[in-house]
């Protein structure tokens, strides 16, 4: 292994990505095939640590993995003009807003099915699970699907 190579562990620690993120993003070809060790172990070159960070900082800003690739491709081509770059980052700022008015609409539903229950009762007369269980959509509020709950902050992928 030569100065300044990291294995797949001590990549994973120093971006605080989880080894199996890191294999996924190789699986997925973000990350390029990177070389091995005699003994079979990758190893990691300062150009794949800076792209893991720079994937790894796409994906807190909620960027998709096709998002990420596109900006991963017009970086590799410094040719290319940057008006790519903020027509995409246009459409994502777009989505950033349609969704941050979806969890609002969904804070609202949360607040007015939370105002169904006002005392501690058994959970067999509780109105929340009660609502929750009905099968139309006006059970909980305008009908509107959102869409699935994904987790702020997440770690993998």
């Amino acid at each position: 292994m030569k100065t300044g190579e990291l294995k797949i562990g001590g990549l994973a620690a120093r971006l605080d990505i989880p080894i199996q993120t890191i294999r996924y993003y190789e699986r997925e070809r973000l990350l390029p095939v990177p070389h091995r060790t005699e003994g079979n172990y990758r190893v990691y070159d300062a150009a794949l640590v800076e792209r893991l960070a720079f994937i790894r900082n796409c994906r807190a800003l909620d960027m998709t993995l096709d998002e990420i690739r596109e900006l991963l491709r017009l970086r590799d081509d410094p040719r290319q003009e940057c008006s790519s770059v903020n027509r995409l980052l246009d459409e994502h700022i777009e989505h950033v807003s349609r969704r941050i008015k979806e969890l609002q609409g969904l804070r609202l539903h949360l607040q007015q099915l939370r105002k169904r229950c006002k005392m501690p009762i058994s959970t067999d007369q509780c109105a929340i699970l009660e609502e929750l269980s009905q099968e139309s959509d006006e059970a909980v509020g305008s009908g509107t699907h959102l869409p699935l709950h994904r987790p702020v902050g997440r770690k993998a992928r």
